[in-house]
């Protein structure tokens, strides 16, 4: 990857959002719906999380989002951000905060 200057760190927002639903995405056997609790309002993002967490999982989960990317449809759903998670072979783990803190807390 590149190095990129401190001022392109600067433009990226993350914030710390909370799951309040998740959806079967009717297009999509690996993608979820995701609607996440952002403080000021909620947002949708689409997410490639489902053969690695379950619904119930999900709803109430802290997570760090994303949330100045571009939007963009995927599978022909809107997706307004997107959730931060670690990535290798065979696993995909959601980043989460460490403590509860408010929603739409600023990551810097």
């Amino acid at each position: 990857m590149d190095i990129i200057k401190f001022n392109d760190w600067q433009k990226i927002d993350l914030r710390v959002g909370e799951i309040k639903e998740v959806e079967d995405h009717p297009d999509a056997d690996k993608l979820f719906i995701i609607k996440v609790d952002m403080g000021e309002k909620v947002i949708q993002i689409v997410a490639g999380v489902k053969g690695y967490y379950t619904k119930e999982e999900l709803v109430g989960k802290k997570i760090i989002v994303f949330t100045n990317l571009e939007p963009k449809e995927i599978r022909g759903i809107k997706g307004e951000g997107m959730l931060l998670a670690a990535t290798n072979e065979d696993k995909v783990v959601i980043i989460s905060p460490e403590k509860d803190i408010k929603n739409g807390s600023r990551i810097s």
